[in-house]
């Protein structure tokens, strides 16, 4: 049980060695101008999980790697210490004005186009040259292409960089439908390794889909998860919580989805205060379960009762 306060370990990828992913992600969508700079920040509070785009309409993936590289040049963190992120976002998800390839090139033309221009901007030093050992940790699909078939056709395009430019797939905004066919397809060589959802209501807080993760040793990553659930973060088992082991009430909902199984979450604060305290609350959640099991296991029972995961 303790273990899921430090991180989750992904499986095997080919012939890569296991890697080790952070409980915690620090998410970069919507920083524009800060975004450097709260990568910088959130590594010096002791963020080791970053996750980005190759989306300019919603990310700054260069400004990611500058806020990397300089961490990595102040001595703050080597980028083997570093869980680094990304996304390939297909047509749809693109601004048709600003995006990392030829619109008109074939899937696996963009694939490509977006796969280099994010080793070169999540590269570990200013040295241009050092693009050619770069390398991503995770490359995420940013969500299903028109059909099943140009999807398989993206993913495989991202399996001819595993397991030396890329260690692992992920795939994000997916159905359960999607993710069995995905894992289930001959085609497919390496298997999703993380899948990023919403975390709220309106899809009843993916209940079969996670559970479909779990039994396929496949970890899901929340996001959303404050932002989409006020009425959770008001809830008993979250208030009850949050005052006994004297954390935010938002640090007390990310532990109680953490403790759900296999999952991480993405927190994408810009207050440098509550990254601390967010960062310092799964220690803290790790010593009342140890002591105080039985009361830990009664809150965990209520809130996996709110969000459907008891029945």
């Amino acid at each position: 049980m303790s273990k899921i306060w430090e991180s989750q370990t992904l499986r095997f990828t080919l012939d890569s060695a296991p890697t080790s992913i952070p409980v915690y992600l620090y998410g970069t969508a919507w920083k524009k101008e800060r975004t450097a700079h709260l990568v910088y920040s959130a590594i010096r509070a002791g963020f080791r999980g970053i996750d980005t785009a190759a989306q300019p309409r919603h990310y700054q993936e260069p400004s990611v790697g500058d806020g990397i590289r300089k961490a990595i040049a102040d001595n703050l963190v080597r980028r083997e210490d570093l869980y680094v992120q990304t996304k390939f976002s297909p047509l749809s998800a693109q601004d048709p004005d600003n995006m990392p390839y030829d619109p008109n090139a074939s899937v696996a033309g963009q694939v490509h186009a977006s796969i280099r221009s994010s080793l070169t901007n999540l590269r570990c030093s200013v040295d241009p040259s050092s693009v050619d050992i770069s390398y991503i940790d995770t490359v995420v699909l940013h969500s299903p292409l028109r059909t099943l078939e140009l999807t398989i056709d993206a993913w495989n395009t991202l399996e001819t960089y595993v397991p030396t430019r890329i260690r692992h797939l992920g795939i994000s905004n997916c159905s359960l439908p999607m993710l069995s066919a995905l894992c289930s397809s001959p085609r497919v060589k390496v298997k999703p390794a993380v899948v990023q959802n919403r975390f709220y209501g309106e899809t009843a807080f993916d209940v079969p889909l996670r559970a479909f993760c779990r039994d396929h040793q496949i970890i899901y990553q929340s996001f959303w998860t404050l932002t989409a659930n006020p009425t959770l973060a008001r809830s008993a088992p979250v208030q009850h919580l949050a005052g006994r082991v004297e954390i935010t009430p938002a640090a007390a909902l990310y532990m109680l989805v953490m403790s759900l199984g296999n999952t991480v979450v993405l927190n994408g604060t810009k207050d440098s205060s509550r990254m601390i305290e967010d960062l310092e609350a799964p220690g803290k959640i790790k010593s009342f379960v140890e002591s105080e099991p039985s009361e830990w296991e009664s809150l965990r029972r209520e809130f996996q009762i709110l969000v459907g995961d008891a029945a």
